[in-house]
């Protein structure tokens, strides 16, 4: 019996307090928004609210981790239009 293979994601929160973005990777989506959620994320504890606007899947971490580092490195501007071609695809 083979394992499944696990599916890694790069996301987007948006903070509903200061409008303000998050971007990280994890493995399970739902659960790493409920720990930003709960306070449990050091780095975004201050601006909770924070609700999923946006994410990518990817077969490997270092395949996330690296989608991560190029969004993390793109001005306000081109986040906001990765995020609107994301809510309207095609």
């Amino acid at each position: 019996m083979s394992a499944m293979a696990k599916t890694y994601y790069v996301y987007i929160l948006r903070s509903l307090k200061d409008d303000n973005f998050y971007t990280g990777h994890t493995a399970d989506l739902r659960k790493r928004l409920a720990q930003h959620n709960r306070g449990d994320v050091r780095s975004t504890k201050a601006r909770r609210p924070l609700v999923l606007i946006y994410w990518e899947p990817f077969k490997t971490r270092g395949e996330a981790m690296r989608r991560e580092r190029k969004i993390k490195s793109m001005c306000h501007e081109a986040k906001l239009k990765l995020i609107e071609e994301f809510r309207q695809p095609g």
